[in-house]
């Protein structure tokens, strides 16, 4: 199971990892990077800890929305979140969505940042920790 931090800058960090289930306290303030489906039991577990931001794996949208329904939730709470799209990255996989991640779905607080539908997650979140 991986979980690493893969960039660090004055804007924060950013640590991967294949499973929302594995966020600890040690990851508060970090933008997280999870290959995890984007649904309300994930948003739930990132909830627990503060985080500055959030990225999932939209799992193919699903039925009314599920693989994405994480996204409202974090928003209710002024957390920014997105989700790469499963045609782009493996879902459990954190490496390959890092790497070949492709942003599909923003909550209006990853919009914010300046995020961009369309536009490489590691490209992304590497500007914004780097700034």
């Amino acid at each position: 199971m991986v979980k690493e931090e893969v960039a660090c800058g004055p804007g924060g960090r950013v640590v991967i990892m294949d499973s929302i289930t594995k966020v600890t306290p040690d990851d508060e303030g970090s933008f997280v990077v999870t290959a995890s489906h984007g649904g309300t039991s994930s948003g739930e577990f990132a909830l627990a800890v503060p985080l500055s931001g959030v990225f999932f794996n939209d799992a193919g949208v699903g039925k009314d929305g599920a693989g994405i329904a994480a996204l409202g939730l974090l928003q209710g709470r002024g957390i920014p979140a997105g989700t790469v799209s499963h045609t782009s990255a493996r879902i459990g996989d954190a490496p390959d969505m890092w790497e070949n991640g492709c942003i599909s779905y923003l909550n209006e607080a990853a919009r914010g940042l300046g995020i961009e539908i369309g536009a490489s997650l590691k490209d992304s979140l590497e500007r914004l920790v780097r700034s």
